[in-house]
Formats: structure tokens, C-alpha cells, sequence
């Protein structure tokens, strides 16, 4: 049997930011209702984390839960654990009108950090990425040019980027670009 591996094998690019693919991560897709206590459980039980409030990220390391819609949440569990958490999970939402869907290898994460990470996502999508505006423990879904995908921040000067693992090439790409030493614009 094959050993997984993500989509870019650990790629990486340095610029004005240091893009770098992550590598595998457990990713769960867990859709209900949000405000539902066996639900809230489930996500406890999985990560520690409570379920986030809209557009909030609770992410620590490789662990963690991300508000995605208002019946959605992407609880984030090491790779290696996926099958476990999603039993664990599976067995406490019995009855519970809810799903929960192992997406880890649909999925791609990048990390996007330096000083000028915000410059670089700031190029690709449409949010308002001032300090102000946008901080650590917050998410937003969007697109980065002509993909879809998510991003949250895990510091002051570090995102991480969730995207389709089938767009994982074009999105490196971007984020490559975007992050070439010249191509500083001054917003952020």
C-alpha cells in the first residue's frame, strides 16, 4: 500500500513572504446545526475547541475548528488521526441530524508568512486585510483570483490557506507571484 503525500510535497518559495505548502492535514467537514448541543460536544470532544462564532478560526498547530457557513464548520485533527476523530465523532452525533464528511485528501494547505503576508493574500482576494479589519482567529472564505478557497491567520504575520487539492498547482502559483521580492505594494 501506498503512503499518502499532499498535493505539492512540501513545496516552498521565498520572497517577500515564505510560501510553503504544509503537508497532510485531517480535515472533518461537519454540517448541522451550529447551535446544537450534541453538535457542540462532538467538536469539543474532537479538537477542545467550542464551536466558533461566525467568520472565526480557533486553530492551534495542526488542531482546531473553523466557522465556514452557517451550518458548517471544518474541524482540523492531525492526518493520522482523521479516521479516529471522524468515528469518534460519528458515534456521538448518532441521531443527530448531522453530517460529517473526511475531506483531508480533497483539500491543500499553504502557509503564507512574513511581514509582508499580508501584501501577498492581499493581491489574490478580495477582503480587507487590515490589522484593523482582519486578525488572528478569524477566517474568511473567498477567492484567491480564479479559485476558491479559505484563509485564516495563525499570528500576526502567518496565514494559512485552505484550498481544493485539484487546484493545489495554480494556487502555489498565485501565492508565488503575489510573493516575488519587487512586487511589494505598500497597503499593508
Amino acid at each position: 500500500m501506498s503512503e499518502p503525500i499532499s498535493a505539492l510535497n512540501h513545496a516552498s518559495y521565498d520572497g517577500i513572504a515564505k510560501v510553503t505548502e504544509c503537508g497532510l492535514q485531517g480535515m472533518i467537514t461537519l454540517r448541522g446545526d451550529l447551535s446544537d448541543k450534541v453538535l457542540a460536544k462532538a467538536v469539543k470532544d474532537a479538537t477542545g475547541q467550542k464551536v466558533p462564532g461566525q467568520r472565526e478560526a480557533s486553530v492551534n498547530g495542526d488542531t482546531g475548528v473553523c466557522w465556514m457557513s452557517p451550518d458548517e464548520l471544518l474541524v482540523l485533527v492531525p492526518y493520522a488521526a482523521v479516521n479516529a476523530k471522524l468515528a469518534q465523532m460519528t458515534e456521538t452525533l448518532s441521531g443527530t441530524h448531522a453530517l460529517a464528511v473526511n475531506v483531508s485528501d480533497a483539500r491543500a494547505v499553504f502557509c503564507v508568512s512574513g511581514s509582508s503576508a499580508r501584501e501577498v493574500m492581499g493581491k489574490l482576494a478580495p477582503v480587507d486585510l487590515s490589522a484593523d479589519t482582519f486578525q488572528p482567529g478569524q477566517i474568511r472564505r473567498s477567492r484567491l483570483a480564479q479559485v476558491a478557497g479559505a484563509f485564516w491567520m495563525d499570528d500576526a504575520e502567518t496565514f494559512r490557506v485552505v484550498c481544493f487539492r485539484s487546484v493545489a498547482d495554480y494556487a502555489f502559483k498565485l501565492l508565488k507571484v503575489a510573493a516575488q521580492p519587487g512586487s511589494e505594494v505598500g497597503v499593508y
